[in-house]
């Protein structure tokens, strides 16, 4: 159960669509396409969700710092583009949907995730 609410996250991360002049694109393909764009502020924040996406794949991923590293690393580009464009620009629900599946189902993900250790210690 806890790997389908972190896999449901983290699926919804990527399919959140910013609104382009024509048509939208995924998140995803932003990341991408801005992780190797220099000299854009940008990049940086691109780069931080990549990180964070990746450390959802590693052996740490259960782990309760890792996984409020990654939450938090992968949130920073999201932030940083809702503060850097105009807060109109966000109303539609391509955006709104996932990215309020990815929040509270990473937040689940993250609870569910500190119990279990929480509840391994105690029997210890």
């Amino acid at each position: 159960m806890k790997n389908f609410i972190r896999w449901i996250s983290i699926i919804s991360y990527l399919l959140i669509i910013l609104a382009g002049w024509m048509s939208g694109i995924p998140f995803i393909i932003w990341l991408i396409f801005t992780a190797f764009d220099f000299g854009n502020i940008d990049q940086l924040f691109a780069i931080f969700g990549l990180v964070g996406i990746i450390l959802n794949l590693t052996k740490w991923k259960t782990s309760t710092h890792i996984t409020i590293l990654s939450f938090i690393l992968m949130l920073s580009p999201i932030i940083s583009r809702l503060l850097q464009v105009p807060i109109e620009m966000f109303d539609y629900l391509a955006f709104q949907i996932p990215l309020t599946v990815f929040i509270v189902t990473y937040l689940i993900y993250i609870i569910i995730n500190a119990r279990k250790k929480t509840v391994g210690q105690d029997l210890q």
